[in-house]
């Protein structure tokens, strides 16, 4: 039978010394994980090494506990989707954001068109490329540039840090992007984007394209783990009643059709990237954030998976989990 972690139902992380540890513990647990594929489909990202393995654990105090390449950067990819769906919510309102994409997982690969034609209203949800794209569409602003001020500008926030674009990653993903298109042509006949369809899949593409690290998507999950407010700098940058919804829809749609193997393994809301970052968020304790580039079939980060689960146990962080009073 197995034991429950003595730090289940507690409001908190372990001590520093624990945390460590155990963060030391799944680096050396799963660098010899060579299991996946580096993805192909766009050529920037088959250039990354498949032994390079970071990660990051941030505390809702902003206390960081790192292994490997924690500070390497890579693009951030989809896990862009839940800060985007947050400062979408923060600008227009949580009832407009979910009345204009939906929040009902699809079930589906997060590149699916078959998701927007199957609702009968264009419907998908944040977390996948067609909701991310109408949600990009939503960003304030007159202009193109305006649009994308905002989105850069509330990423760096996250963050804590100015995020710039990986001009390499992007110009690749350009020249690979007609299934994005086609998605945003397709909202478009469901009037369900709201803004020029080809400058809306653009801005989407610069967004995925950002370049981040294993500690800055830990301090980025961990602000929404701590109500909005960003643990290192101590900005509130969205309000916390919208990180519930955030972390809502990144349970039921944030590792797509995998997302229910997800939850049953760790408990917790999480969110991957094809270039292989992952981030998983303990609320009011805290973020993790894992890159290790070799994906499974579903486009998910091997290792992160892996790490995320031993560390959900080992941690306590599983929203499920209970210890019995008395």
């Amino acid at each position: 039978m197995r034991s429950v972690s003595e730090w289940v139902s507690t409001g908190h992380l372990p001590t520093p010394e624990v945390v460590q540890d155990l963060v030391v513990e799944a680096h050396r647990r799963f660098s010899p994980v060579l299991d996946g594929r580096v993805a192909d489909y766009i050529h920037a990202l088959a250039a990354a090494t498949p032994e390079h393995f970071g990660l990051c654990v941030s505390s809702s105090g902003g206390a960081l506990f790192e292994a490997g390449e924690a500070r390497l950067a890579f693009s951030i990819q989809s896990i862009s989707k839940p800060f985007l769906f947050a400062l979408i919510c923060q600008a227009i309102g949580e009832a407009a954001a979910r009345e204009k994409l939906g929040v009902n997982s699809t079930g589906l690969p997060f590149n699916s068109v078959l998701a927007v034609e199957r609702s009968g209203e264009g419907l998908s949800n944040p977390m996948v490329n067609a909701g991310a794209i109408a949600a990009t569409s939503l960003a304030p602003g007159a202009t193109m540039e305006d649009k994308w001020a905002f989105i850069q500008d509330g990423f760096s926030r996250f963050a804590g840090r100015r995020l710039e674009i990986d001009q390499v990653v992007c110009e690749s993903e350009l020249a690979s992007n007609r299934r994005n298109a086609g998605i945003a042509t397709l909202l478009s006949d469901h009037d369900r984007i709201w803004w020029d369809p080809e400058e809306a899949t653009d801005l989407y593409t610069r967004q995925c394209s950002l370049s981040v690290t294993a500690s800055d998507l830990a301090v980025m999950a961990a602000t929404l783990a701590n109500g909005g407010r960003q643990p290192v700098t101590g900005e509130q940058v969205i309000d916390a009643v919208h990180c519930q919804h955030v972390l809502a829809v990144m349970v039921t749609a944030g590792l797509y059709e995998t997302s229910g193997d997800w939850l049953y393994a760790t408990g917790l809301p999480g969110k991957s990237g094809v270039a292989g970052g992952m981030i998983t968020v303990a609320p009011g304790k805290g973020g993790l954030a894992t890159y290790s580039a070799p994906l499974d079939e579903a486009g998910n980060s091997v290792r992160g998976q892996l790490t995320a689960r031993f560390l959900s146990e080992a941690l306590g962080l599983n929203l499920f989990a209970s210890r019995p009073e008395g």
